[in-house]
């Protein structure tokens, strides 16, 4: 298996070539870039003006998922659409190394100057709610190279999904191959230009890989809470007034202003605990110029309701808002290729085997018990490190690490005595299942009997029907009761390893009967496989259980 994993990688990997970047060059300031850095990727746009994007690297070499990729996001104090939750980060682009992913956000928030670019400056006027704007076309010199470094707001969200197509358009013209040689490819095919998804953002804003392999992922923001005033403009320092996109610093990955200035406008919709709720708005992450500083935070989000109730002129208006912007991000689509789709599915059917029942699209099936242990597992770092940083905060630390493994040793006998109860639960439920299959064909060699005796005289005739009328009825039985077999088989494949095969070994300690042992043999196959596929299969299952149980005698 490893080796047809490793083949498989390496046939992604020579198909996704990533293009190098464009230079940095002298590392020149200029109206587009006004702190350069190495590594900067730079791509074109009409008019001279350029967007200079930065590389984020998600670790992990594996296409389809690799558990250094699981982070947790959200803020255990930050309200009720920032909760703590795991989930796994991915990368558009591969790395050059072969070993990770890149993502690539926007180094700056997009500014009034880079949409003019694309979209003209009447067309701003046009669209921005803010009447300043509307003066953009008038102004010269330097009074309106000050007003273009300003991050682009008061626009609603149907002016950015018109930027993004009309850049794109530019990009893409077939007579300019030049302007996309900047963009990173996947088997040789051009990403494209789009909004970051909340996963990238919020990955960036915690620092990435960096803060992953330091420790500091989970904190609230990636530096000191006194360094906030260096690297955001927030209330506290600015009152409530957008300033120039750069001025603050930079976090460890070089993006700046992801903790103020406006808030970003990201894609998708907005749901309340980010994978789930009821679609809504659009959402916006990171704080902004009217957020007190006790609220600003990596988790930060919020939902734009683009399209918004006026109540005084009893109408629906389009959202424009003076501190909400956003920021670009570089995709890719999945499948650019037959050959690259022929990798991805090679690849997968190792991953479904192996990796993919540990990642959080396996681990959402686990019950609710076993979700509680998992995120009790992340208290214990964070409060070693608490304990390592504050040494006057020792004892009340222990203490509350006393509880933490107190509730933890409670789940623990939860989950054993849980999935023991459904163990025996879908063991007798298979048992009755059996049962009436084996009295089922039992009943169809009367049936045939019945049937060639009412060939010879019509007075058998009730008799097949009776029968007929009784195989119905049991066989609904058994129906039911496969339904609530397949169920206790999904709910016991929930739980971790360690108590299903501990229910499972209970089970097969006690005297059985010949049929209770070959249901508790079935049954331990289908937990087995539900638990490393996540997924039941009741087609296969209902017909292990007929074949186990043909011609079977008590």
């Amino acid at each position: 298996m490893k080796n047809r994993k490793r083949a498989a990688w390496l046939a992604l990997s020579l198909l996704f070539t990533p293009a190098l970047g464009a230079p940095a060059g002298a590392l020149e300031a200029t109206a587009w870039n006004p702190k350069p850095l190495e590594g900067d990727r730079v791509l074109p746009m009409p008019g001279g003006a350029e967007v200079v994007f930065r590389a984020v690297v998600v670790p992990g070499k594996g296409f389809w998922a690799d558990p250094a990729r699981v982070v947790q996001v959200g803020d255990a104090g930050g309200g009720p659409f920032e909760g703590l939750q795991r989930t796994q980060v991915s990368g558009s682009f591969p790395a050059e190394e072969g070993d990770r992913w890149l993502a690539y956000l926007g180094k700056y928030e997009l500014t009034k100057g880079q949409f003019a670019a694309v979209m003209g400056l009447e067309r701003l006027a046009e669209l921005s709610g803010d009447p300043a704007d509307r003066q953009l076309p008038s102004l010269q010199g330097q009074e309106r190279e000050e007003a273009l470094k300003m991050p682009l707001a008061y626009v609603g969200h149907r002016a950015l999904q018109e930027f993004l197509h009309r850049y794109n358009q530019w990009l893409f013209d077939p007579a300019h191959p030049e302007r996309v040689a900047g963009m990173p490819r996947v088997a040789d095919v051009p990403g494209f230009v789009r909004l970051p998804t909340e996963a990238e953002w919020e990955y960036a804003a915690r620092g990435g890989q960096p803060a992953l392999a330091a420790g500091t992922f989970d904190q609230r923001l990636p530096f000191a809470p006194g360094e906030l005033n260096e690297h955001a403009w927030t209330l506290g320092n600015a009152k409530h007034k957008v300033r120039p996109v750069g001025l603050r610093k930079p976090n460890a990955l070089g993006l700046h202003d992801l903790y103020g200035n406006v808030q970003e406008v990201v894609s998708g919709v907005f749901l309340p605990e980010i994978w789930q709720g009821k679609p809504g708005g659009v959402p916006v992450r990171g704080a902004s110029v009217s957020t007190p500083d006790r609220d600003v935070r990596s988790s930060n989000r919020a939902e734009l309701d683009a399209w918004a109730w006026n109540p005084d002129r009893k109408a629906m208006e389009e959202r424009r808002s003076f501190n909400t912007g956003t920021r670009l991000a570089i995709g890719s689509n999945v499948v650019v290729s037959s050959e690259v789709r022929r990798s991805l599915e090679q690849e997968y059917a190792d991953y479904k085997k192996s990796v993919r029942s540990t990642m959080p699209v396996g681990r959402t099936l686990d019950n609710a018990v076993a979700q509680a242990a998992t995120q009790l597992g992340t208290a214990d770092p964070i409060l070693q490190r608490l304990a390592a940083q504050n040494p006057q905060l020792a004892e009340p630390l222990a203490q509350l690490q006393h509880y933490v493994d107190n509730a933890r040793q409670q789940l623990d006998v939860a989950q054993r005595e849980g999935a023991r109860s459904v163990a025996q639960d879908a063991a007798r439920n298979g048992v009755n299942l059996s049962a009436h299959l084996t009295r089922l064909a039992k009943m169809g060699e009367g049936l045939e009997s019945a049937r060639k005796l009412a060939q010879m005289s019509t007075r058998y005739q009730e008799q097949v029907d009776a029968i007929q009328k009784t195989m119905r009825e049991l066989k609904a039985s058994a129906d039911q009761q496969f339904q609530a077999y397949g169920e206790k088989v999904a709910a016991l494949g929930g739980y971790g390893e360690a108590y299903y095969e501990a229910a499972l070994k209970a089970l097969q300690a006690k005297p059985l009967l010949p049929r209770e042992a070959k249901t508790t043999e079935l049954l331990a196959a289908h937990v087995r496989d539900f638990n490393a596929q996540r997924r039941a299969e009741p087609a296969r299952w209902r017909t292990d259980f007929e074949q186990a149980f043909q011609g079977f005698a008590d």
